[in-house]
C-alpha cells in the first residue's frame, strides 16, 4: 500500500469556487467588491509569476485586483507611503507586500505599517497575537491552506501528536498554533532539535516546513502518518536534461508515500491553497469592515 496523495491543486480550485459565489452573493446583497493589492517592489522573477497568479485567480474569484509595481530602487519610505495610501483606500480590503523585497528595506517595519484589519498576509503582530490567543483574525495563508487539508484529510484531530518542522513566523508558528487550536499535542523542531528523526518518528501528522531539499527520510516518518511537504525547493534534475530544474519538497516523497497514510506532493499540494487563502482572508477582511457575518456565506 502506498499513502493517499492529498490534492491541494483540487481542494484550492473548489474553495476558490466557493469564493466565488460568496463574492456574487456579497455584490448583490450589500453592492459591495472586495478589492486585494498587491505590491511588488522590484522584478524578482519568482515574484513576477506569484503576483500574476494572484491577479488572474483574484479576477476569477469576482474580486477587484489592484497591482503596484515599483521599482528596484524605491527607498523604504516610498514605499510605506503607498502602503499608508492603501490603508486610507477604501476600495482596498487587502493589502499584500509581495515578499522578498530589496535589501535595503526593513521587511518588520513593512509588515507593520500594514493596517491589522487590512492585514491578509497574517504577519502583522496583532493577527499573530489573535492567533496566539485563540481569538479571530488574519491567520498566514500557506499554515491556514495546510490546515485546511489536514482536517479534510482525518475527520477529528483531537489527541494527535503533531510534529512541526521549521520555526519560522511564516509557516511554522502559525499552523502549531492552528493545530493546537484542534486539540493535538504539537512539536516544533528547529535547527538545534537533538535526533531530530526520533522526533519525527513519533509523529501522528508531520509538517515539514524547513527549506531544505528531501531532508525527511523514509525511515523518520511514523507508519500511516499524515505528512504535509510545506517545502518549495528547486534541484537540479540531469534526467530533464543538461541544466534543467525540478521542484522537490522537504521531504522524499517516493520513500514516504511507502509510509505514510497520506501525504501532500510538490507541486500540487500546499501550494496551491496559499492563494486561495488569500481570496478567502480577503473575503472576511471585507465583511469584517462592513460589519457583515462572514458565517452567512457558509464556506
Amino acid at each position: 500500500m502506498t499513502a493517499s496523495i492529498i490534492d491541494g491543486k483540487d481542494y484550492a480550485s473548489r474553495l476558490r469556487g466557493k469564493l466565488k459565489f460568496a463574492v456574487t452573493d456579497l455584490k448583490e446583497r450589500y453592492k459591495i467588491t472586495p478589492g486585494l493589492a498587491v505590491v511588488l517592489v522590484g522584478n524578482d522573477a519568482a515574484s513576477e509569476i506569484y503576483v500574476r497568479n494572484k491577479g488572474i485567480q483574484t479576477k476569477e474569484a469576482g474580486m477587484e485586483s489592484f497591482e503596484y509595481r515599483l521599482p528596484e530602487g524605491t527607498s523604504e519610505e516610498d514605499l510605506l507611503s503607498k502602503v499608508e495610501e492603501l490603508n486610507s483606500d477604501k476600495s482596498v480590503n487587502g493589502i499584500l507586500v509581495q515578499f522578498p523585497v530589496p535589501k535595503h528595506m526593513e521587511q518588520q517595519k513593512i509588515i507593520e505599517k500594514i493596517l491589522p484589519s487590512k492585514d491578509v498576509d497574517g504577519l502583522h503582530p496583532v493577527n499573530s497575537g489573535y492567533l496566539s490567543s485563540g481569538l479571530s483574525g488574519m491567520v498566514p495563508c500557506t499554515p491556514q491552506g495546510a490546515s485546511m487539508l489536514i482536517k479534510d484529510t482525518l475527520p477529528s484531530l483531537s489527541g494527535l501528536h503533531a510534529v512541526i518542522v521549521g520555526r519560522s513566523n511564516l509557516v511554522g508558528k502559525p499552523i502549531a498554533q492552528l493545530l493546537l487550536k484542534e486539540n493535538c499535542t504539537v512539536t516544533i523542531c528547529h535547527s538545534r532539535t537533538k535526533n531530530l528523526q526520533a522526533t519525527c518518528l513519533s509523529a501522528d501528522i508531520l509538517v515539514a516546513a524547513v527549506g531544505i531539499p528531501e531532508l525527511i527520510k523514509e525511515d523518520w516518518i511514523k507508519k500511516d502518518a499524515i505528512v504535509i511537504d510545506v517545502g518549495i525547493n528547486r534541484q537540479q534534475a540531469p534526467e530533464k536534461g543538461e541544466g534543467k530544474t525540478k521542484l522537490v519538497g522537504d521531504v522524499d516523497f517516493e520513500g514516504a508515500r511507502k509510509i505514510a497514510a497520506a501525504i501532500t506532493p510538490v507541486p500540487g499540494g500546499v501550494g496551491p491553497m496559499t492563494i486561495a487563502c488569500l481570496l478567502l482572508n480577503t473575503l472576511m477582511a471585507t465583511c469584517s469592515q462592513n460589519n457583515i457575518n462572514f458565517s452567512e456565506f457558509k464556506i
